[in-house]
């Protein structure tokens, strides 16, 4: 799929759509074409359940006459489609109100030289071998204990995709980028009730995924030891965020410093650029060249160069996550971020998540997140939770149907550690947090 005569036809698409723009009037154009291919798969009780083979491909065009805009897309990629489509989004364009923040990113900003991050890694393990794989992972999260007596399934999904992004600035890139996981999710249960638990693995490559056994027997230690759960009363504690539920707290400073809020003034984070908003050790910069991530990329959505940054150094906010036309809205620059983030990292600390339990004393180690109580605007946060109480730095019991509240503000300025066992299964890269204290609410 990310062959030469593949890129070379996709290329073709992007430009004669640019050029059918330009011949229709428009003063600047952008295109994006892609085509993926896929397998997901699931199996339940070591039977069958689902199977689908995908294949997508579309085109997306943007058209621009002076400030007035407007976009189209098709999935056909004849000359005739790709000219209608463009003639379909000029013609919205005749209707569109002017925006003297829209346009394409700005020449000089678009990538000249674009690495190749070892992204591709191509795998097609076939339908019985990827039901071999499934079986085993949920065979081996059965098998662990008698407790565990039902499950939910096992799952393997391949994804490949060729993407070829170009706009009348001259610009014309192709990311090529492969998608493999296995996931498992069980049921324990004893006495004292049932508990749900899963674990998954992600990776470019199909050799960098965990051992469906693996991933089975951890699903089912995490399904074993919610077992006995209890409910707290109401009280205000110090609150470790176990590293799969700590990128969430990155992902909220995310959308606190995202241009489109900032602009629109729905944000807790305004006009905080120099401003303390963590505790003074704590770094959180982009890494968007690391080679293999799931969040690397040479450019953005608008092809525009991405480069390592400082978010947060220490604790002061040094940048806001822009595209081309928030920057323009708040009179700044654009900082590769069309699209999101890329590979965002807390620097990590020297203790893993024992060493943190430990150094908590007494607290709440919180281990699932449920809803999605957050108020951007004033940085509100209160999120259903379970986990586990902690006293003299040892685990006690499970608990459940608690709430965890506080403020984001508070929240971030508060916290007291960062644990080395990063979680890279994402774009936002995370050890466990430990925040000082929030209230913890229950019976």
């Amino acid at each position: 799929m990310a062959d030469k005569e593949s890129r070379a036809r996709l290329s073709a698409v992007v430009e004669y759509v640019l050029a059918e723009a330009r011949k229709s009037g428009a003063s600047a154009a952008e295109a994006g074409v892609n085509i993926s291919q896929g397998l997901s798969l699931t199996v339940r009780l070591g039977e069958v359940e689902t199977v689908e083979h995908t294949r997508d491909k579309g085109m997306g065009v943007t058209v621009y006459f002076g400030q007035r805009t407007a976009s189209a897309s098709t999935t056909d990629f004849s000359e005739t489609a790709l000219r209608e489509t463009v003639r379909a989004a000029c013609t919205i364009a005749k209707y569109t109100a002017e925006d003297d923040c829209a346009g394409l990113a700005d020449p000089e900003r678009l990538a000249k030289d674009i690495p190749d991050l070892d992204l591709y890694h191509p795998w097609n393990p076939g339908t019985e071998r990827a039901i071999e794989l499934a079986r085993a992972a949920e065979s081996a999260a059965r098998g662990l204990d008698k407790r565990i007596t039902n499950s939910e399934g096992g799952s393997l999904s391949t994804h490949e995709g060729l993407e070829v992004y170009g706009n009348t600035h001259g610009f014309l890139g192709a990311v090529a980028a492969t998608r493999h996981s296995l996931s498992v999710s069980v049921i324990a249960q004893d006495d004292s009730g049932m508990q749900r638990d899963y674990w998954y693995t992600v990776a470019r490559a199909a050799g960098g995924l965990e051992s469906p056994e693996k991933v089975g027997l951890e699903a089912a230690r995490r399904s074993l030891r919610r077992l006995g759960s209890q409910k707290l009363s109401t009280r205000d504690c110090p609150v470790l965020y176990e590293a799969p539920l700590a990128s969430s707290l990155l992902s909220h400073l995310v959308s606190a410093v995202r241009g489109s809020s900032l602009y629109r003034q729905a944000s807790f984070l305004l006009d905080s650029i120099g401003q303390p908003v963590f505790a003074d050790f704590v770094r959180i910069h982009e890494q968007p060249h690391l080679k293999g991530a799931q969040g690397s990329a040479a450019f953005d959505s608008e092809g525009v160069a991405t480069k390592p940054r400082d978010l947060i150094r220490n604790g002061i906010l040094q940048g806001y996550v822009l595209d081309s036309y928030s920057a323009r809205k708040l009179k700044m620059q654009t900082t590769g971020n069309a699209g999101g983030v890329h590979n965002l990292t807390i620097e990590p600390g020297q203790d893993n998540l024992e060493a943190l339990i430990k150094r908590m004393h007494t607290g709440l180690l919180a281990t699932e997140l449920i809803g999605f109580g957050v108020n951007m605007v004033t940085g509100d946060y209160s999120r259903g939770a379970a986990g586990f109480w902690v006293e003299n730095g040892e685990i006690q019991y499970p608990v459940e149907e608690i709430t965890i509240a506080g403020n984001l503000k508070d929240m971030f300025r508060h916290v007291a550690a960062v644990g080395n066992d990063v979680d890279t299964r994402g774009n936002i890269r995370s050890g466990s947090i430990l925040i000082e204290s929030m209230t913890v609410a229950g019976s």
